[in-house]
């Protein structure tokens, strides 16, 4: 199963609002890292290795929540539905 990383901030109004999307496709067996990065100086530094994957979904910029597939290269960035994000995880 495809590993996908969750880059967060505590206080992200948005990244709150996609906690409970993540946590249900977490709870439908979707394999669902999640790192908080505004006052964790060790995942923020996760984050800036794949900056090159992140920064052109997120409006040239380390934004979040950022969602990271590091096997397949790929990202996605910003408040997406239930139905968004399940898309993008399950597509090759």
């Amino acid at each position: 199963m495809k590993k996908i990383t969750m880059f967060h901030g505590r206080e992200c109004p948005h990244c709150h609002i996609m906690q409970h999307i993540v946590d249900k496709l977490i709870e439908e067996g979707a394999n669902i890292e999640k790192l908080e990065v505004w006052h964790d100086e060790n995942n923020a530094k996760e984050m800036r290795k794949f900056s090159e994957v992140i920064m052109p979904v997120c409006g040239g910029d380390l934004g979040v929540p950022a969602f990271l597939d590091k096997e397949g290269n790929r990202a996605i960035c910003g408040e997406l539905s239930y139905i968004e994000l399940k898309e993008w995880i399950n597509k090759e």
